[in-house]
């Protein structure tokens, strides 16, 4: 028996889209940063960038549980004394940038380094319906079922 190390130029990748419509946030995260990370695979090495690319779709229809639309705050710093701004989950999903929520929710589920900095590059989000990426032949997977949970209505 002998223990697989893959190399970065025998890594197979392929394309993946998911719908996140009614989708519970942390859970979606969870399984995207499962497959960015590679950890599916039989071949996963922990120093390769071994996982697959994903494609959010619909993320502004993405659901939080409980009371996290006006609880759960996002904190960022202006770099200047006492310039601590923090907006709301609810005012992300609703603004401009409804996408940012599950970058932020999948990006700290990944490690924080170099290699996790170049996993984050292979997620892909999109607030609506539409995707520039059909010429990749992305497999759809269906989160909702795998799990009841996954999915809020």
């Amino acid at each position: 028996m002998q223990t697989l190390s893959v190399k970065p130029s025998e890594v197979q990748k392929k394309w993946y889209l998911i719908d996140a419509e009614d989708l519970v946030l942390g859970r979606l995260a969870s399984i995207v940063a499962k497959i960015l990370r590679g950890k599916h695979k039989t071949c996963f090495t922990p120093h390769v960038d071994c996982g697959d690319y994903v494609i959010i779709i619909n993320a502004e229809k993405v659901h939080l549980t409980g009371k996290k639309l006006e609880d759960k705050v996002y904190y960022r710093h202006t770099g200047h004394p006492g310039g601590i701004k923090g907006v709301t989950a609810g005012k992300v999903i609703s603004g401009k940038h409804p996408e940012r929520v599950i970058i932020k929710a999948v990006e700290r589920m990944i490690t924080r380094n170099p290699l996790g900095r170049k996993q984050m590059t292979n997620l892909r989000v999109y607030a609506g319906p539409e995707h520039p990426h059909a010429a990749q032949n992305p497999e759809v997977l269906d989160v909702a079922a795998l799990n009841p949970k996954n999915k809020r209505n």
